[in-house]
């Protein structure tokens, strides 16, 4: 049986998981009334929640006497770093482009990385039966795209099939309607290559994903470059440099047949294996025979561009909710991270309370965090800040910067310019795109995009749709306006109370409903000035055993406004932080004291 090895890649929301349902549904991986969940690649419990793509996943099917492994990766510019590590373990791509929304940033991203790895694409113009498809047109600007990208002969000259991966077809003709994804399976088998590796030599394969198994321990997933492995097998890994590890013994050998991963004798050139028995070696190290000294070489990764400090909850309410509030615990379970998503990078402060966490962006992160808090830990998270660079022949203080994409109404594009040239955003292009959208784009600082994403929700009314990707590093492009307005805090312990809350109504948007517990130094609204108030949402009414004349009037609320974890962590100032506990979000004053606050401030402004 020959072997393929594809990844399935393109901007997030154009379809990749969908495909993937389709044809493993197509190629009999299913019971025909087995009953199969939509998506079904997406098992995490936050992906399934969000719809979204988190951690790069592999399957594969059977088609004519082929094996052809397939690899879901993520969409969202986040996770990457994901697609980025993979792409090693593949020899051809299948491009998904959306049929109206045309190549977006992470399309670009992906491609780049593609191409320069000498991969060919398969480009497939996905969703041709929406209203506003633009077949043709989209054909023509991924070409575009490939030619800026500086691909090469054999590389433009890729296939192009017109598909609807919700409806199962694909095929050369956009207007077809009906039918399977047949041609798609042909033109894999046809245009990517097989495996091109050495079939007798030792064995070496680089370790691409790692993830734990209750019941197998630490689970290594990569391509066998060369050789075979068998179970109970002695095999040693290798670090980048090429120092050894550890050694130690092969205890199962995993494969990816459908959606499921099965033990198998033996591993062989070519193949995505999974192994376990290994207890030290990494991503992007080698795991090979012992008689081998050569590790393999791994593509190098993007570095970070924001980062947050996790710290120890210090909340008076610490430990009520969650199990876990300890630093040594929160930094066991930050180094395991770091182990298997070479995105992140973990750092220790001086404290030891705190850990300086960087990552690709507020997303990624706020994944991080959610699957945290679900595990039962209680955190305090920072204002997300970015990571500068030095030049070293200029010795300029660098920034990173971000390609932003926005498809807006016609009507919203003016405030939406405003809001990121106030930002120190640069609008680089601006078209219709019919039926009354207009994309523009932007390079904007990552700095100015920290907490933008919900203001330019409100300024489109929830009709924009905002992408973005990191550029590279500009020179700093000066101060940022940063939120206009204060914070109504409480300055005492205790449950709120509906009679407080109607009065403070008057002064601001409020975060908090009746009988919430607060503390000293929470934030419990936004002031409707730029300063920030301290207030009592306790105060209760004064009762007297004399009758009132009047009746006394019932007390409506307003709905408090509530966030959710990424709005909270783009909402925070910096003398602020957001309390994490696995049932509730809490925003907080760094210092809880108000003296103390006004310590600082005196000492801020004389220094």
């Amino acid at each position: 049986m020959e072997l393929r090895n594809i990844a399935i890649i393109a901007h997030v929301d154009h379809g990749k998981t969908t495909l993937v349902d389709a044809l493993l549904q197509q190629s009999g991986a299913f019971h025909v009334h087995q009953k199969v969940a939509e998506r079904v690649m997406d098992s995490g419990e936050l992906e399934k929640e969000r719809g979204i793509t988190i951690l790069a996943k592999c399957t594969s099917v059977e088609w004519n006497n082929h094996r052809i492994n397939i690899i879901d990766t993520p969409g969202h510019a986040d996770f990457g770093g994901e697609v980025e590590r993979i792409l090693s373990m593949v020899d051809g791509v299948v491009l998904l482009v959306d049929a109206s929304e045309g190549p977006m940033p992470q399309t670009k991203f992906v491609t780049s990385k593609a191409l320069k790895l000498g991969l060919r694409p398969i480009v497939v113009v996905n969703k041709v039966d929406k209203p506003d498809a633009r077949v043709f047109e989209v054909q023509d600007e991924v070409f575009d795209l490939f030619a800026a990208l500086d691909a090469d002969d054999d590389q433009l000259d890729f296939p192009t099939l017109f598909a609807s991966g919700r409806d199962g077809w694909a095929g050369p003709d956009p207007e077809a309607g009906s039918g399977d994804l047949t041609p798609l399976l042909e033109c894999i088998v046809e245009r990517v290559p097989a495996p091109n590796v050495d079939e007798d030599g030792d064995f070496k394969m680089l370790v691409t994903t790692l993830e734990a198994d209750p019941f197998l321990g630490r689970i290594l997933t990569g391509r066998v470059l060369s050789g075979t492995v068998t179970q109970n097998q002695t095999i040693k890994a290798l670090s980048r440099d090429g120092k050894t590890i550890e050694s130690g013994r092969v205890q199962k050998i995993l494969a990816f047949r459908d959606v499921k991963r099965v033990p198998i004798d033996k591993g062989e050139a070519g193949d995505i294996i999974a192994i376990s028995g290994m207890s030290k070696a990494t991503v992007a190290d080698t795991l090979c025979a012992v008689e081998v000294t050569e590790p393999i070489q791994s593509q190098p990764i993007d570095p970070p561009t924001l980062a947050v400090l996790f710290m120890i909850n210090s909340s008076p309410y610490v430990g009520q909710d969650g199990k876990k509030v300890t630093s040594r615990v929160i930094r066991d379970r930050l180094m395991r991270e770091a182990e298997g998503n070479v995105a992140i990078r973990i750092s220790e402060t001086e404290n030891k309370e705190a850990f300086d966490v960087a990552g690709r962006g507020e997303l990624q992160l706020g994944v991080l965090i959610e699957q945290m808090r679900r595990e039962g830990f209680e955190l305090s998270i920072s204002r997300p800040r970015v990571l500068f660079k030095t030049d070293t022949e200029t010795m300029q203080q660098m920034e990173p910067v971000e390609d932003v994409t926005v498809d807006v109404d016609e009507e919203y594009s003016g405030v939406v310019v405003e809001a990121l040239n106030m930002r120190k955003g640069r609008m680089t292009d601006m078209r219709q795109t019919g039926g009354g959208k207009t994309r523009i784009t932007f390079i904007v600082p990552s700095r100015g995009l920290i907490g933008y994403h919900g203001e330019f929700m409100t300024e489109t009314r929830g009709t924009g749709v905002l992408n973005r990707i990191f550029h590279g590093y500009a020179p700093y492009a000066g101060p940022v306006p940063g939120r206009r307005n204060g914070v109504l805090i409480s300055n005492a312990t205790g449950k709120s109370n509906s009679y407080a809350l109607v009065s403070l109504e008057e002064r601001g948007a409020l975060f908090i409903g009746h009988n919430t517990p607060v503390y000293e130094g929470m934030i419990i609204g936004e002031n409707s000035r730029e300063n920030d108030l301290e207030v009592n949402p306790m105060k209760s009414k004064q009762l007297t055993n004399f009758r009132a004349s009047g009746t006394d009037e019932t007390v409506r609320l307003t709905p408090p406004r509530e966030m959710n974890l990424e709005e909270s962590i783009a909402y925070i100032d910096d003398d602020e932080l957001l309390e994490v506990t696995p049932n509730t979000l809490r925003l907080r004053k760094r210092l809880l004291d108000p003296h103390e606050r006004k310590r600082e401030m005196r000492s801020r402004s004389a220094g």
